[in-house]
């Protein structure tokens, strides 16, 4: 069996912007392109990193992989599910965490955990017994009944990444997971996607932060103004640089001398 889990290909994504967007991108023209003709693959068992800056196209890359918009063009296996054609197989197949993902401040964790369970028809005994797991891995625990408002940032972000994995999915995708967090609970974190590696998960981040990608990625996709510049091993896309200075090689190449 082969250990390819997902296959991107060819995706594009367009959007329509107003003229108030016109005006804050500095442009006249009326549709911005996300996503130009991206193609990358993932294999079971690896991290791999979409590394770029703000406004580059990860997240919107990483919301069509999780079917939460469609592709103008193009189409991506995960799993062998298409994201256009099966979007149910995939969402059974994937966990997802953006910090677009906001709690509502009313909810106790214990709640939470219990609501999307039940979402992903997780059986009442391995909820049980896995919420039992996640809670006390992460110090949810003493916090399972207090109310999202009351939670620290940190706290919201575990709890966050918690229900996003309640039905041990294959592939984990993240969106940029130690934004805004401090340097304990972002251990916490990386630490964790680390032991999901070593359980066979595939792991699928995307970052602005060089640090990030040396530290956990097997492999990753350098992408600039929607297209993939490089992709590859972390020692194919560096060429005895920094990560840093060949991201930055990459920019003035795709961008141009004026960057």
């Amino acid at each position: 069996m082969s250990d390819l889990i997902l296959d991107v290909r060819g995706l594009h994504k367009s959007f329509r912007l107003s003229a108030k967007q016109q005006k804050i991108e500095k442009t006249k023209q009326k549709v911005k392109v996300a996503v130009n003709d991206l193609s990358f693959t993932a294999h079971r068992g690896e991290i791999f990193g979409l590394l770029g800056p703000n406004g580059a196209g990860k997240t919107t890359t990483l919301r069509m992989l999780a079917t939460l918009i469609r592709p103008d063009a193009g189409d991506a296996l995960v799993d062998g599910a298409s994201i256009v054609k099966e979007p149910e197989r995939v969402r059974e197949r994937i966990g997802f965490l953006t910090s677009e993902l906001k709690l509502e401040d009313c909810f106790t964790p214990n709640y939470l955990y219990d609501f999307f369970s039940h979402l992903h028809q997780v059986p009442a005994e391995v909820r049980g017994v896995r919420k039992q797991a996640l809670f006390s891995r992460f110090g949810i625990d003493r916090f399972a009944e207090v109310k999202v408002a009351d939670l620290s940032t940190g706290m919201k972000q575990k709890v966050s990444l918690v229900i996003s994995i309640v039905h041990d999915p294959d592939i984990i995708i993240f969106d940029e997971p130690t934004n805004g967090l401090d340097v304990i609970t972002a251990k916490v974190v990386t630490d964790f996607l680390q032991e999901l590696r070593g359980r066979g998960k595939t792991v699928l981040v995307s970052t602005h932060i060089f640090s990030l990608v040396e530290k956990l990625c097997d492999r990753v996709g350098v992408i600039i103004d929607g297209a993939m510049a490089l992709c590859g091993t972390l020692d194919e896309v560096c060429q005895g640089k920094s990560l840093e200075d060949r991201f930055f090689d990459l920019y003035v190449e795709r961008m141009g001398e004026d960057a």
